[in-house]
């Protein structure tokens, strides 16, 4: 045991004497956050950091390399230049051959290093370069590697020449470009993180005289100069992925601009945009062949083939920012009066600007957080002081790079405080009726974006109450176009808006509050079911809303439980190998729910929808809308954002766009079976869309000899007759055993006589009217249908003698299995019985 203790510790013991042998004295030539990590963990491997050569302090502020290097007490050097007219200055490199450097590394080096510094270690100089050499050669590569839409870009770290970025080739790495990718987010996700443990890597390959010296290839290699502000105009001759591509490449720095209003505008925050173009308001920009659009979400662009681009943030030659979408409202965000406590609120932060910007003497309006000196570390700081010494006042990071100045900051902030930048309060144009001893308010308008708007054609039908065949209102008839509209906003709200990037339990938060509303809501609610359904209203006080309620909170609870799962494949050995499931929302879903239960179909599909994050578009049925638009209004209270939830109220032609739209992923449908036919065709042609149907059925109830009959009874009647047979569930036929049948018939005629048909709105009523008049109509044919083959009406069958579309339940014997009644579902209050021998 000793023996093998001895053994490791002489292993140990050798390790560790060689790693501490390779290593070496090194001078760091650069700046930046960048070159600062690489200097930490450069001296963290154990490599000593000789002298840091950095540039002069700014605005008396020290450079992140300068500042570390100077705080462990290594030497620092901070240069302006090393050289004048070509030639190298005397005394700067007298100062570095001082230090007794074996290797210089740059990281992000941007001055111009002499050759006699750049050969004088023992091992010469490496330098990264943001590009995958030799393509992209130059001081803007990864502007470069945007602009010309690479779809690969990377980091070189190569044996320094004169500049040229042309020396042998260390090491290299590369990385994806997303389609929307910025020249931050590249750096951000890759080249820095990345770039700073390969730089590391590098140095130890040196010290372990184990690094390749690899010639640059000039087949594929590239030079492009600086981009300066003067050559980033756009030119509009392009595609719009080459538009978005320039856009892009010049955020942030030095930013692409066009000509609008004879004044130069800056465009940051590029993403390509599909689907239909959104409503907007016409821009005419220098050059454009067509005007872009200023939307709610941003400006709109249109490339010569046609497609979209959107910019989200736009800058003015004064370099104040705005939101694209504020483009025309751009004047009201002109300076505003403060109060008293505003005026406190300032000086609160004017003195956590002075404390970060310690180097500038007085704070003035104009002062530029990151013209003097402030890093993107002192942003995070800034806004976690202000929410410590300001209450409630929340603020994002993109709050101060768009008001980077000290005026417009608190202009913004004061804003933001009194709540100016907050959504419109939500318009609604009610239907009001005095009713069920209240008074109802029901909205009729599409619910599209967040709005309650007009269809775009105007178009609207009559809802009908089918207790007397009054008007209830005339409500928006949605049109393909209003599809489209609804289709992009719930698209842009699952890919750009805060529903797609929201926790899972802030998600269950919002339904759980909509379920908490709509429990609120009840009565209201189920009122507008039974004027517009015909639903009894106890029996849509319990089941409609109350199972609607129940559905919300039990999806609610699943939203921060979807989970994925690994699945073992093989169990031999050695085994590398793992396979799992990760489960994600697929994005738009469409929706077309049934007249009988409006809001309970509603609830069973849209819950578990928006549980997994999708967004959705639906359409209830054309005759019972109204309990759909008011979920919308509920929908709003209680948090979703918008694009989450749109509904557009309409014909046959509305569900049949759904099915159509290529950008709708999965499309739920619940009605007929020939028109389930029809959905499942358009959703396969369209793009293969996932599709989920429940149809027609005729479903069977048997009753035995042995049963006990009151309880048969009791079935049958409910089975049947329950929510005026408008139920998907419903017992489409009854078999009865011979030697029961007579009884069982006299018995549920005998109920069936004291079921009491009525106003909905009355406690007391069983039966109230069916849905519609082409609904009555139908089962009116239906029965004449059953009489004509043969079968025995033994009771009802005929509407009844007043206002509204009731019709009688009715009762049918001697039905055989060839008969219409017999094959086809009757949707209604209809008891098809056929009689089976005994045994």
């Amino acid at each position: 045991m000793l023996s093998k203790a001895n053994h490791l510790l002489r292993k140990f013991s050798s390790t560790a004497t060689a790693y501490y042998q390779n290593k070496l004295k090194l001078a760091l030539i650069g700046q930046s956050l960048f070159g600062q990590e690489v200097y930490k963990r450069l001296q963290k491997e154990g490599h000593k950091v000789v002298g840091v050569f950095t540039v002069p302090d700014k605005n008396g502020k020290a450079d992140p390399l300068a500042s570390a290097a100077e705080k462990d007490g290594t030497p620092v050097f901070k240069f302006p230049r090393w050289r004048v007219k070509g030639k190298p200055i005397e005394e700067v490199i007298e100062a570095y051959k001082s230090v007794g450097a074996e290797l210089n590394v740059l990281p992000y080096c941007t001055q111009f290093i002499p050759m006699d510094v750049i050969d004088s270690p023992k091992h010469g100089s490496i330098i990264y370069h943001p590009s995958i050499l030799p393509r992209h050669r130059g001081a803007s590569a990864i502007n470069w590697t945007l602009i010309q839409g690479d779809k690969k870009a990377g980091f070189t770290i190569f044996w320094a020449d004169d500049g040229l970025d042309t020396g042998p080739i260390l090491l290299q790495r590369e990385c994806d470009v997303a389609p929307n990718d910025t020249v931050d987010d590249l750096y951000n996700r890759f080249l820095f993180p990345e770039g700073i443990k390969a730089m590391v890597e590098a140095v130890q390959l040196i010290a372990d005289g184990k690094a390749p010296h690899i010639t640059q290839p000039e087949e594929g290699a590239t030079y492009e100069g600086i981009q300066k502000k003067e050559n980033a105009e756009i030119s509009w001759d392009q595609s719009a992925a080459a538009l978005h591509n320039w856009i892009r490449g010049h955020d942030k720095v030095p930013g692409a601009w066009a000509m609008i209003d004879d004044k130069m505008v800056t465009f940051y925050g590029s993403s390509l945009l599909h689907g239909s173009p959104p409503l907007g308001e016409e821009l005419a920009i220098k050059g454009a062949a067509k005007p872009g659009l200023v939307t709610e979400n941003g400006l709109v662009l249109f490339g010569s083939d046609g497609k979209m681009l959107l910019v989200r943030n736009l800058q003015f030659e004064d370099g104040r920012m705005i939101p694209a979408s504020k483009y025309f409202s751009a004047d009201e965000l002109s300076a505003i009066e403060l109060t008293e406590e505003e005026k406190e609120m300032a000086e609160n932060i004017k003195s956590i600007w002075k404390g970060i910007l310690s180097n500038v003497a007085v704070i003035e309006d104009t002062t530029d957080f990151f013209k003097s000196g402030a890093s993107s570390m002192d942003v995070v700081r800034m806004i976690e002081e202000i929410k410590q010494k300001c209450g409630e006042l929340e603020l994002q990071n993109e709050d101060v790079y768009m008001a980077p100045k000290f005026g417009e900051f608190i202009q913004m902030v004061v804003r933001k405080h009194r709540g100016e930048d907050k959504e419109k309060e939500l318009v609604i144009d009610y239907v009001s009726k005095d009713v069920n001893r209240m008074t109802v308010k029901m909205p009729y308008q599409c619910f599209i974006n967040g709005k309650f708007v007009n269809a775009e054609d105007g178009g609207t039908y009559d809802s009908i109450n089918p207790t007397d065949g009054s008007v209830i209102a005339k409500v928006s008839l949605a049109t393909a176009a209003d599809v489209d509209k609804a289709v992009a906003a719930a698209k842009n709200a699952f890919e750009h808006g805060e529903w797609g990037k929201m926790n899972a339990r802030d998600r269950g938060r919002i339904l759980y509050r909509l379920a908490d509303l709509m429990e609120e809501h009840q009565e209201e609610l189920a009122t507008i079911e039974a004027i517009d359904s015909g639903a009894v209203y106890t029996l849509a006080l319990k089941t409609h809303i109350g199972m609607s309620v129940q559905t919300f909170r039990y999806f609610a609870g699943w939203c921060d439980k979807i989970q994925g799962s690994t699945i073992p494949i093989n169990h031999a050995r050695p085994n590398h190998n793992l396979t799992f499931t990760k489960k994600e929302p697929l994005g738009v879903c469409g929706i077309v729910i049934p007249w009988n239960y409006p809001l309970m179909m509603l609830a069973w599909k849209s819950a578990v929808c928006l549980a997994a994050g999708n967004t959705l578009v639906l359409k209830p049925a054309q005759v019972t809308p109204l309990t759909a638009l008011k979920f919308a209004e509920l929908s709003v209270k209680a948090g979703f954002p918008k694009g989450v939830i749109n509904i557009v109220p309409g014909s046959g032609s509305t569900g049949q766009r759904l099915s159509d739209h290529p950008d709708i992923r999965k499309l739920g449908f619940t009605g007929s079976t020939p028109t389930g036919k029809q959905i499942m065709k358009s959703c396969a042609v369209s793009n293969l869309k996932k599709v989920s149907l429940e149809l027609g059925g005729k479903s069977p109830l048997i009753i035995f000899n042995d049963c006990e009959l009151d309880k048969a009874v009791r079935m049958g009647m409910g089975a049947v007759f329950f929510n005026k047979g408008e139920n998907c569930i419903a017992a489409g036929r009854l078999f009865v055993e011979e030697s029961v049948h007579d009884e069982f018939v006299r018995r549920v005629v005998e109920e069936a006589k004291k079921m009491k048909i009525g106003d909905p709105l009355d406690r007391s009523t069983d039966h109230g009217p069916q849905n519609h008049k082409g609904h009555l109509d139908k089962l009116l044919k239906y029965c004449e249908t059953g009489v004509k083959e043969g079968a025995t009406l033994v009771y009802g069958g005929r509407q009844v003698g007043r206002p509204g579309f009731f019709m009688e339940p009715t009762i049918f014997t001697d039905v055989e299995d060839h008969m219409f009644i017999a094959q086809e579902e009757s949707f209604g209050p209809i008891m098809v019985i056929s009689k089976f021998q005994d045994g």
